[in-house]
């Protein structure tokens, strides 16, 4: 079983809750429309990796990145800045056929996290992510841009699903998603106000 970094400790999660269209520059960046309903989907534990990839089994992979919460003891507990690694072209095709979109995100390697640090004390919609590719800021959004929150995504997974302890859940990516470039340097940060609290840099291959 795979497993993640929360203050210092092992963690193994028993599965990562993910959040679609949770910006509405995404959404739009993608042509997609804004949802009625909150859009959410599943990864298993075997999606968690340290690697990034360019590429799996042939198909081309975009990164998204989000801001990625760990549960524990009823509530969300720790933060991290996560890489949801999505088959875009995969995903395209189930979408206009209508059928799920697993084969595009649940896939091995699709999830990476930085360590899981704990929460700042102070509001969480001060909290936001940074994503950096060669040095060039290419992704950033904070708490306040989602249309759904992160107290409001718990509440409503839990209408329906069981979280255990360690599971983790990815809260939607901000615009500016695109494709993984081998050799690419990737640097993400948890940020709270202007201060980055937690980063994680990846090379992808």
């Amino acid at each position: 079983m795979k497993t993640v970094i929360v203050d210092k400790q092992a963690v193994t999660p028993n599965k990562v809750v993910c959040v679609g269209r949770n910006y509405v520059a995404h959404i739009h960046e993608l042509g997609n429309e804004v949802p009625d309903e909150m859009v959410l989907f599943t990864k298993p534990n075997s999606a968690i990796s340290e690697g990034l990839l360019a590429a799996h089994r042939g198909d081309e992979l975009h990164y998204e990145a989000e801001l990625s919460y760990l549960y524990r003891n009823g509530r969300f507990d720790a933060v991290a800045v996560g890489l949801d690694l999505t088959k875009r072209g995969v995903q395209s095709k189930l979408k206009e056929k209508g059928l799920p979109w697993e084969r595009s995100k649940a896939f091995d390697g699709s999830a990476l996290f930085s360590e899981f640090v704990p929460l700042p004390s102070e509001d969480l919609g001060e909290l936001g992510l940074r994503l950096f590719i060669d040095d060039e800021l290419t992704q950033s959004g904070t708490v306040s841009l989602m249309i759904y929150s992160p107290d409001v995504i718990l509440q409503e997974v839990q209408t329906f699903m069981t979280l255990n302890d360690g599971d983790i859940v990815m809260t939607g990516t901000p615009s500016g998603v695109g494709k993984v470039k081998a050799g690419s340097q990737f640097k993400a940060q948890v940020i709270a106000g202007e201060q980055a609290i937690v980063s994680a840099c990846w090379v992808a291959s």
